[in-house]
């Protein structure tokens, strides 16, 4: 492993997620149920950017 290693990509340091994958479900449930624009999203859901790129994927 020792000499594996070194040729391996760094794995990235970042920051745990703000919103859980239940609130990004939930958001984009809510909107197409509702049919309505992605800015329109209410509050307590994740930002739309966030919930519609996570759709796109």
């Amino acid at each position: 492993m020792e000499i594996i290693e070194p040729l391996l990509p760094k794995r990235k340091k970042t920051c745990p997620p703000k919103w859980t994958k239940r609130e990004i479900l939930d958001g984009i449930l809510y909107q197409l149920k509702q049919g309505s624009n992605w800015a329109d999203l209410p509050k307590d859901l994740p930002p739309y950017s966030t919930v519609y790129w996570h759709y796109k994927q």
